[in-house]
């Protein structure tokens, strides 16, 4: 299959009939698109469609089984990432690889081939972020940056290849509304400039403000093309996974009594580079949901770890239905009725080697009643993984399998089905739907609803605004480890909300911005 050029934009890259297999799955099954100079091209579908796949294979770190690319009109197939830039292409990945103990220049340097003397780095640096509106200090730690600035080092680095094409993967899945703003400026910029712009995002309304066009994948293959302005986010998503997509239906329902309650609850962080928590006030009714946003690295993995008990703080600080379990560990906290599901799903919230029935058994053993006599009932923990994998759709060739061998998104469905299958009286939740798609988003949302019909307290920490407005009650923002009051969702508008997750953050956005 031939892709047709663009009569637009003369073409940049072809992919023609691009095909990857892996033992028992086809990722990419016959695969062509282009992407023209200066085009903001979109690749979007649910998990495990084939995107990862596919920019793997773009960048060099991935081989194709058959079909051929061409970059610039030349046969284009790189060996490894490092010939894939020297051909002129860049990659942003979700996950940032920057050293927190070394500055933003010493990061930087360690991902170009043949860096300038630090002193000529750093006044690159400067020239490159100032021009593309992306401020940055060279000789600041990174390790003191928000996840915003720590994106830009990303982005600067690769800025500085000149890439004639950038690849960004889930790019603003840490960013403000603000910086979201910022970060479009830039890319719009570059687009202007005759950079090209691959980009990866289940944030559907941003791909229709910002993409030219969309490539769709569904199980591997190219299901659909699309102009994104010109559709729905609604009508992207059902090309995605195939099928009509329903909205998650709220019951309106009287509060309870109050569940959960955090009372000046201060603790000093045991992360690395993390943020303590600073005199956190807040009550959480029976029945409610309580979104807290807020930019990575404000204080959301800590929060979860006093909630959880995993972190432990004054007795006081932490009450469960007018218990104090402040200083109480998880087990007590579970047997309270607490269930936490933590945002690093392999290594936190699942033990990567460790079987879906021994990654239930380890949740769920206080609440499901899985020990007895100082005896595990193996028996009883394989019906309760199995009754998860069915009802959160979870897709994996058996419980017996080991967490790792999940995609991230179906791994991401297994652990919170986990908490939720456990009859809980208060949810906490870190970002429940990181990295899933529409699909599965919508139903991980849907039954977390359910619960709080069901009177459960459920507290929602998530950078997605769309997702919180969607399912809370109420709002509040962590910034630098401290918490705004909650207010009611109804009325709120984005930038109210921008400048209470930005805190000082967000005035200096919005200074850099002017």
């Amino acid at each position: 299959m031939t892709v047709p050029p663009n009569p637009q934009r003369p073409e940049l890259l072809a992919i023609q009939g691009v095909t990857k297999a892996y033992p028992g799955v086809v990722a990419n099954s016959d695969v062509s698109f282009s992407i023209g100079e200066g085009e903001v091209h979109a690749l979007l579908g649910e998990n495990g469609a084939g995107k990862s796949t596919l920019v793997k294979m773009i960048y060099g770190l991935v081989k194709p089984d058959s079909g051929a690319m061409r970059f610039r009109g030349q046969p284009y197939q790189p060996a490894e990432p490092r010939a894939a830039r020297a051909a002129g292409v860049a990659m942003v990945f979700q996950h940032f690889s920057l050293f927190e103990a070394l500055n933003v220049a010493e990061n930087v340097a360690l991902g170009m081939e043949n860096p300038p003397p630090m002193r000529e780095l750093a006044t690159r640096i400067r020239a490159v972020s100032e021009e593309y509106g992306l401020p940055l200090d060279p000789g600041r730690m990174v390790g003191d940056l928000s996840a915003g600035e720590r994106q830009r080092v990303e982005i600067i680095r690769c800025l500085l290849q000149d890439p004639k094409l950038l690849i960004m993967d889930e790019p603003t899945s840490v960013l403000t509304p603000q910086e979201v703003e910022i970060l479009f400026k830039t890319l719009r910029q570059l687009s202007a400039e005759g950079t090209a712009i691959l980009y990866i995002s289940h944030k559907l309304e941003e791909i229709r403000a910002l993409c030219d066009e969309a490539t769709i994948l569904r199980r591997g293959k190219v299901v659909a093309t699309c102009t994104p302005r010109e559709r729905s986010a609604r009508e992207m998503a059902e090309l995605m996974v195939g099928a009509t997509l329903t909205p998650p239906a709220r019951a309106a329902q009287p509060k309870g009594a109050t569940a959960l309650e955090v009372a000046g609850l201060s603790v000093a962080s045991p992360i690395p580079f993390g943020t303590s928590l600073k005199d956190i006030t807040f009550r959480v009714a029976k029945g409610e949901v309580l979104g807290i946003a807020g930019v990575a690295g404000n204080g959301q993995d800590e929060l979860l770890l006093a909630l959880s008990g995993e972190l432990r703080s004054a007795p006081g600080a932490v009450m469960i239905n007018g218990q104090p379990m402040g200083a109480t560990g998880p087990n007590a906290r579970r047997a309270a009725g607490l269930v936490a599901a933590p945002e690093e799903r392999l290594g936190h919230a699942a033990a990567p080697d460790m079987s879906l029935v021994e990654n239930a058994l380890l949740s769920g053993a206080v609440r499901q009643g899985l020990v007895k006599g100082g005896f595990i009932d193996w028996a009883a923990a394989g019906t309760f993984a199995e009754g998860i994998v069915k009802e959160f759709d979870v897709r994996t060739p058996g419980t017996h399998v080991a967490a790792r061998a999940l995609s991230g998104g179906n791994l991401q469905k297994f652990v919170v089905g986990r908490e939720l299958s456990q009859d809980p009286g208060v949810i906490v939740i870190n970002q429940p739907t990181w990295g899933v798609d529409a699909a599965a988003a919508a139903s991980i949302r849907q039954a977390i609803l359910d619960r709080a019909a069901a009177g459960a307290a459920v507290v929602v920490i998530s950078q997605d605004l769309d997702e919180l407005l969607e399912i809370a009650d109420n709002f509040a923002a962590l910034n630098e480890g401290r918490l705004t009051p909650p207010r009611p969702v109804e009325g709120l508008t984005i930038d109210e909300i921008g400048l209470m997750m930005g805190g000082a953050h967000g005035m200096e956005v919005a200074h850099h911005a002017g």
